[in-house]
């Protein structure tokens, strides 16, 4: 474990911030998902030692991050507000900041320039940040998290104002340095954007842990929900007639050229689906499971 939460607890007066979470993150990329004003800020920044528990225990690296100022040298955390000096190119922003943790000035240099070189930001390096755009903005504050090779990065939101090519350029840097050995927490309010990253995911509801897991672990805890499955045939209603044969089918709907199948046990629906077909010789045009996204298993569990 790389980091854990034992009971832990954080209120500001009567606000509520977190409730109780119980949680560990593992190696690789974790997602950290919840709507806004989840808690996920507030889970950061106890976790990052900016907060201490009101309840509860934290650990990082297997410290306490709020007493044990020792570890802030192993991690590296992207914020969601920015905290520039405007006046500063990013060059000398990111060079700065590697001077806080302890490198000497040319040795600074160095890793700044590597690091601004890894988010493609070296182009814009020399110009003032308060000349630079909201994704430039985002780059440049990975730029000074990664500078100095931290075993953990902790990235909140760090995805918001890039375009298209940017967030998939990012989402593959942050991949690489889960395969070097970086622990990656990463949260974020739009569940597909991280579904691409990881499978392994931490979900917050108004300040307490829903479920966490692979996505296919917590897939399985909805199966006392009916999913739903969609298909289309030119054979609709044929179709459909076979589908309630299936055990664990409770119920279908026909539309034009569609049938949407509510199963209790969709796992058996997929394996017996290619047989039933073929034997009763219906075409089978497209099938989608409507329901195993994150988006779903969200609001299954908010439900």
């Amino acid at each position: 474990m790389i980091a854990g939460f034992e009971r832990v607890a954080k209120w500001y007066g009567s606000v509520v911030g977190l409730v109780d979470v119980t949680a560990s993150i593992g190696p690789g990329v974790t997602g950290l998902l919840g709507p806004n004003g989840a808690g996920k800020s507030t889970f950061l920044k106890l976790l990052t030692g900016q907060l201490r528990p009101s309840e509860g225990s934290v650990r990082l690296l297997g410290l306490d991050p709020f007493l044990k100022t020792e570890v802030h040298r192993r991690v590296g955390f992207c914020p969601e507000q920015d905290a520039f000096y405007d006046d500063m190119s990013g060059r000398e922003f990111v060079q700065h900041l590697t001077r806080l943790h302890g490198y000497a000035g040319g040795e600074a240099r160095r890793r700044a320039g590597a690091a601004i070189e890894r988010v493609e930001m070296q182009d814009a390096a020399g110009r003032a940040i308060r000349t630079y755009s909201k994704g430039m903005r985002q780059r440049i504050k990975l730029a000074q998290a990664i500078a100095h090779d931290p075993e953990v990065l902790v990235l909140d939101e760090p995805m918001t104002g890039l375009d298209p090519l940017a967030r998939r350029k990012m989402a593959d840097l942050l991949q690489s340095m889960a395969a070097a050995g970086v622990t990656v927490l990463i949260s974020s309010h739009i569940l597909h954007e991280v579904e691409s990253l990881t499978r392994t995911v931490l979900l917050l509801h108004q300040g307490r842990v829903l479920a966490q897991g692979t996505i296919e672990e917590i897939r399985s805890l909805l199966d006392r929900y009916p999913h739903r499955i969609a298909l289309r045939s030119p054979r609709a209603r044929d179709l459909a007639r076979a589908l309630l044969e299936l055990p664990g089918v409770i119920g279908v709907e026909i539309g034009d050229g569609s049938v949407a199948v509510e199963a209790r046990r969709p796992d058996e629906v997929y394996d017996r689906l290619p047989a039933l077909v073929l034997e009763a010789g219906i075409p089978v045009d497209a099938l989608e499971a409507s329901d195993v996204s994150l988006d779903a298993i969200f609001e299954y569990l908010v439900a």
